[in-house]
Formats: structure tokens, sequence, C-alpha cells
């Protein structure tokens, strides 16, 4: 038996010959192994696969920056790097693939607008892609990298970490690469598997010198986007994929910006704060309206957007005044 448990693996029904063992003992070894098997027909229920289910809820049509359309989210990063290659002439677009559009079509047609020299393709080379970056904005220009996927960013880790956030520090601030932005799709969509599910924020939000933002909408990742262009300081920008089609508002047309590390209070609350980014905001958004409806916990959500450096203020001074209710609440 411990012989024929070393085969015993996901996948089809197994029929192992075990010697030693007699018929009715091997008979009843398969059916074992046939009713274990995740594959098997016995089963009276079909298995499915299920992605992590939300509702994508838009936000009120900003009225603040002009004229609006209706965008998605992948059409707002477009909308976000058109504005800057028409406004900064030294604005230059690369990565795998971004001069036919990319792999999700953030930066479609915008070769043909602003031409080869702008928006051009890379080595499938995700150190060289940030390293290239790193010195063209040391040089002058505003660089945006693509990252294809958040997951193979890692090969870039030592360019992003010893390098674009260390630069400033190592010259004494004579040198700086604050020009730099660096894209990525981040996040699942339900049928990525492990090599293009990945979130790996985490991995950045320690390291001083970066700065790290996911947006929550196609407004948010419009005005973020523009904010980390403009910002002084290397930034990576994540963008949830699971929203590039499926998050759809009214956009501004027009260039504006969102302050980095400005967390946004959505919805206010005394028993609970909920802190949440990306698209984990419209999950808790769910789950906040549950608790009210069921459990009867009001719950304060807040979207932090800006990882690196994060706002300790706005979280923690909510979070006291929350407790500070609670406690006001009790009897003497």
């Amino acid at each position: 038996m411990a012989a024929a448990a070393r085969f015993f693996i996901r996948g089809a029904p197994l029929k192992l010959p075990v010697s030693g063992v007699g018929t009715g003992a091997q008979s009843s070894f398969e059916a074992t192994l046939l009713k274990l098997s995740p594959n098997s027909n016995s089963r009276t229920t079909t298995q499915r696969r299920h992605a992590a289910h939300f509702t994508f809820q838009p936000d009120a049509v900003p009225t603040q920056y002009g004229p609006t359309q209706k965008m998605n989210l992948f059409q707002s990063v477009t909308s976000a790097l058109d504005n800057t290659l028409a406004s900064d002439p030294t604005a230059v677009i690369f990565g795998e693939d971004v001069a036919f559009g990319g792999v999700f079509r953030c930066t479609v047609g915008l070769r043909d607008k602003y031409g080869k020299d702008r928006v051009f393709n890379t080595p499938l080379c995700e150190q060289g892609i940030v390293g290239f970056g790193i010195g063209a904005a040391v040089a002058g220009a505003t660089a945006i990298a693509e990252i294809q996927f958040a997951d193979y960013i890692y090969p870039a880790f030592d360019q992003i970490v010893n390098e674009a956030a260390k630069y400033r520090y190592r010259s004494g601030n004579l040198f700086d690469c604050g020009n730099l932005t660096i894209r990525a799709p981040w996040g699942c969509v339900g049928h990525g598997s492990l090599y293009h599910s990945q979130s790996p924020e985490a991995f950045f939000a320690h390291c001083p010198g970066i700065k790290v933002v996911i947006p929550r909408s196609p407004v948010q990742a419009k005005g973020l986007l523009l904010a980390c262009i403009a910002d002084q300081n290397p930034c990576i920008f994540f963008e949830p994929k699971i929203l590039y089609r499926a998050a759809v508002e009214q956009v501004p047309v027009e260039p504006y910006t969102i302050p980095l590390s400005q967390a946004e209070i959505l919805q206010e609350g005394s028993d609970v704060t909920l802190v949440a980014w990306g698209t984990q905001i419209h999950v808790m958004r769910e789950v906040a309206n549950m608790a009210q409806e069921k459990l009867g916990v009001s719950c304060e959500l807040i979207d932090l957007q800006t990882i690196l450096p994060w706002d300790t203020e706005t979280v923690c001074k909510n979070e006291a005044t929350a407790e500070g209710e609670r406690v006001s609440s009790v009897p003497p």
C-alpha cells in the first residue's frame, strides 16, 4: 500500500496493480482511488472553477475637470498617455508589444499618432526595459515603461530597488530618475493561472525612494497615472486588469491629477474601518453593505490608492475617531 501511495496524484482515476494484495483488496483499493480522484466520474456533483465575484460600482461623474467621455479603464489609461505625449515632447513609451497597442490595448493608436521614436517595442527583457527607463529619465526624458504583466516585474526588481529607488540618494540629489513611471497590469482575472494573476505590490511597499499606486476605477486610473508621470520620484503604477473592460465611467477628456499618498474615504462608518485598494475596493463595498444589513455593523471604507508612501494620517485619524465613538457609546 505504501508503494502504491507514491502514485496517488491528482488526475485521471488510477488503477494500480499492487503486489501481494488479493483480488478483493485490490478492487477495494481501486475503488478508493476512484472515489478520491478529483476527476472521478463517480462524483454526483460537477466541480466548477469560480473567480471571485464583485460588481463594479462607478463613482459620481466628476465635474471639476471639464467635459467627460465614457471610458473603460484601459481607455482611461490610453487617454492619460495620449495627454502626456501631446503636452510633453520628451515623453516616450516603451515595452514589449506597446507599438501595436499592447496585450490589453492600452497604447493602441499612439505609435501612429506620435511616431515610432516615441512609442516603441523593446526586447523581452524586463531588466533591460527598466534599466533603459532609468537612463532615459536621468538624461531628461519622461520615461513611461510598460511591464507586460506584473508577474514579470521580478527580473527588473534589482533595477527598481537598487538603482531607480536609490539614484537620488546615492548622488546626494545631484542626479535622479524621478521622471520614470513603470506601468504593469496587476491582479487576477479568474483564468490567468500562476504567472498572470499576481499582485506583487508588497515586495515594493518596503522600499524607500519609489512610489506604488493602484487605482480602483477609470477616473482614478487617469488622474493617478498622470500624477505618477508628473511626480519627481520613480513610480510603479499597477493597473487592475480585471477592470480594464469591466469598469466603465465618465472620465474627463482633458488632463487632471489626483494627489498621490492621499487616501479617499468612500464610506463613513463608526464600528469598523476597512482599508483596501484596487479591485478589492469593490469587494469591500459589498462586504460593508452586507455587514450593515445582516449584522448592523457600520463600516468605514477607505481607498488607500497609494501603497507607498501610504496615507497613515487619514487611516489612523479615522480609526481613532471611530474608536472614540465606540467608547463614548458605552454606558458608564
